[in-house]
């Protein structure tokens, strides 16, 4: 595994329940500010329950993509009170 690839698990791995980070701010918190699109691809080939990729939105608001689909991610992270 390569080290921003570390990174971005380390850093969603942090979030808390009922809190989201956009792609943007985690690849800024990975170092490197322009990579949040290489963000979205490594969490979407995330199949770790430790590692809370549902939380990452996109920073227009919405949920953005999930690997076992939107609509599961906007139950979950509702459920998590992160949306309403």
């Amino acid at each position: 595994m390569n080290l921003f690839k570390k990174k971005v698990f380390n850093i969603v791995r942090k979030i808390p329940r009922g809190e989201t980070l956009i792609y943007k701010d985690v690849a800024i918190r990975a170092g490197s500010p322009k990579a949040f699109r290489a963000v979205g691809n490594i969490l979407n080939k995330n199949y770790d329950p430790k590692i809370p990729c549902h939380r990452v939105i996109r920073s227009d608001g919405k949920t953005g993509g999930y690997n076992r689909g939107f609509l599961n991610k906007k139950l979950i992270l509702k459920n998590e009170g992160a949306i309403l």
